[in-house]
């Protein structure tokens, strides 16, 4: 029986973030609704706060979240994020005093900091929902170089860290089923496995539902993009930054346009459309069949459902075995057939076990080809199913319902 159902929810991410308006809220919208009072402290960067601080606020109001957004200081480098971090540690602790905290829920590593010093310091359960191998992104990633003396001190404090966030914590949560056979595979654990519940990015079914599509609306929409009714539409959707490889995305989308002299590539994305064309144009592509639109995330659904095919690519390193795509559940429950590569979290082996599409195992001329060849490895039944078995939002809510439960058995 729980005494208390009082939570914080500590994330250095900010809600007025597209991820943090698809991957935060809509869980914390549902556990509040089960019954936990929450307490969502953030770190909002101005200009984004500027812009959305109502929207959020309203969403919170609603949902009975209350919400502490904090300032995240863009730039200054360690010195800033040092400061930031005392300062959640502050504000942490400042909390707790005040409202007596139960659980404290920790979205990746900067935020486990705080949660684990308030549970050796108060006795408060702690959740470290990693999201990723976090060190491990920042050397992959090319963030840190570790031949330098700093970085390589950083990156050993961290991985010191992780294994006591991963000890100490009363449960993880990890996106994938490869990132927590990874992390029970290492010595540390040989003899005693820390409790890990996997939960991939989960997905709003209600918001991203073919059904609520009309082809009236897709008409509409091709129209004011300028695509040509039989056009064939490749899409992608999301940032491009340091894990998507757009420079093999467009080969892909070269070997297409010799099989359907009529395709474009649509790229709902809130990217410089110049870098996408510019890249594109060193490929050989005209940039006329090149599409770049930006849109809200209510949106997102009404674009994908334009792709008669999606596409992504991500680098393959250690860390991603750790990783979940947003964009694939997205995809998946508006039953568009997916072009993606192995090697990253889970991705491959869902869309073998659901028939959504196709599983890229090397980057080439050839292997595109095949793929594009290949009209056997799609069911549009079996990829919405899947899509509603694997990330449902409402069975994301359920698994983080049973993680709080178990933390006070």
């Amino acid at each position: 029986m729980l005494t208390s159902k009082t939570v914080l929810y500590l994330s250095y991410d900010g809600m007025t973030d597209p991820l943090g308006q698809s991957q935060v809220l809509p869980y914390l919208k549902g556990l509040s609704k089960a019954g936990y009072d929450i307490h969502l402290v953030s770190y909002e960067k101005t200009d984004r706060f500027r812009k959305f601080r109502k929207v959020i606020q309203e969403i919170c109001d609603e949902a009975n979240i209350k919400w502490h957004p904090q300032d995240y200081v863009l730039g200054g480098g360690l010195k800033t994020t040092l400061k930031q971090v005392r300062r959640m540690k502050k504000i942490t602790f400042y909390l707790h005093d005040l409202h007596n905290f139960d659980i404290v829920h920790c979205r990746s590593y900067i935020s486990a900091l705080s949660g684990l010093e308030l549970k050796r310091k108060k006795g408060t359960k702690f959740v470290f929902d990693m999201r990723g191998f976090w060190a491990d992104e920042r050397v992959d990633g090319k963030i840190w170089n570790l031949d330098n003396f700093l970085y390589r001190t950083i990156y050993k404090f961290f991985k010191r860290k992780e294994i006591q966030f991963f000890k100490e914590s009363d449960y993880t949560i990890s996106l994938t089923e490869n990132g927590k056979n990874e992390i029970e595979s290492w010595e540390e654990f040989k003899t005693e496995k820390p409790r890990i519940k996997v939960i991939p990015c989960c997905v709003d079914l209600e918001l991203f539902n073919p059904k609520n599509i009309s082809e009236e609306e897709k008409a509409n929409s091709k129209k004011e993009l300028g695509i040509i009714e039989d056009q064939f539409i490749l899409g992608y959707v999301g940032s491009i930054g340091t894990w998507y490889m757009l420079t093999e995305m467009m080969d892909y989308f070269k070997i297409l346009k010799k099989e359907k002299p009529n395709a474009i590539f649509l790229f709902v994305s809130g990217e410089n459309p110049q870098k996408i064309k510019e890249q594109a144009k060193e490929k050989g592509i005209d940039t006329k069949d090149i599409i770049v639109k930006s849109v809200l995330h209510s949106e997102v659904p009404l674009h994908i459902s334009l792709f008669d095919i999606s596409i992504f690519f991500i680098r393959s390193t250690y860390s991603k075995k750790a990783s979940s795509p947003t964009k694939q559940g997205e995809i998946m429950a508006m039953g568009i057939p997916l072009v993606c590569n192995a090697g990253v979290g889970d991705t491959d082996a869902i869309v073998k076990k659901y028939n959504a599409g196709k599983v890229i195992e090397e980057f080439s001329d050839e292997i595109y080809q095949l793929a594009i060849n290949d009209s056997n490895s799609f069911s549009r039944e079996d990829t919405i199913n899947g899509a509603k078995d694997y990330f449902s939002l409402e069975e994301g809510v359920k698994r983080y319902l049973s993680v709080y439960k178990a933390v006070h058995e």
